[in-house]
C-alpha cells in the first residue's frame, strides 16, 4: 500500500501545531512533510536542495499558506499549476486571508479549494480534520501523487 504524504507549507508554529495535532485522529500526522516557506516547499515538489534524495512520487494534497516569506503561497500555486509534471496535485489554499482578490487569484492560478482558517479553536481543529479526512483518505488521487 502506498503512503499518502501531505504537504503542510506553513510558517506560523502555532498552526502548524494545531494542523499535525488535528490529521493525528486519521493517524495521518506522520505522514505530514512541513515546510515553513514557499521556497522551501518548490524544493520539495521539485525534489532539490535539501529534498534532492527524497523518494519520487508528489504529495496527495498540498496544504499552503498564503503569506509565507521567501516565496508566497500564490506564487508556488502559480509554478506549480504552470508545471506540467506538478499541476495535477491537488493543492489547498489554507490561509486566514478572506480578500475577494485573494481567492480571486487562487481560483484563477488553479487552486482546488480555498480554505480559510478558523480563528477559533475547534473550529480550526475541525476544518482540519475534514480536509486531512477527504484529500488523504476519500479522494482519489491522480496517478504518481502518493509518495
Amino acid at each position: 500500500m502506498e503512503t499518502k504524504q501531505i504537504l503542510l507549507a506553513e510558517d506560523d508554529a502555532n498552526d502548524i501545531e494545531l494542523t499535525l495535532l488535528a490529521l493525528s485522529e486519521y493517524n495521518l500526522a506522520n505522514k505530514v512533510v512541513v515546510v515553513r516557506d514557499g521556497a522551501e516547499a518548490l524544493d520539495y515538489l521539485y525534489r532539490r536542495g535539501n529534498y534532492a534524495d527524497r523518494s519520487a512520487g508528489h504529495p496527495v494534497v498540498v496544504l499552503l499558506d498564503l503569506k509565507m516569506p521567501k516565496v508566497d503561497g500564490l506564487e508556488v500555486l502559480r509554478q506549480v499549476k504552470g508545471d506540467s509534471q506538478l499541476k495535477m496535485i491537488p493543492i489547498v489554499m489554507l490561509t486566514s486571508s478572506r480578500q475577494d482578490k485573494d481567492i480571486i487569484q487562487s481560483y484563477d492560478l488553479g487552486v482546488n479549494a480555498y480554505v480559510v482558517k478558523p480563528v477559533a479553536f475547534e473550529g480550526f481543529i475541525k476544518a482540519v480534520k475534514q480536509l486531512g479526512l477527504f484529500w488523504a483518505l476519500v479522494n482519489e488521487p491522480p496517478p504518481g501523487t502518493a509518495v
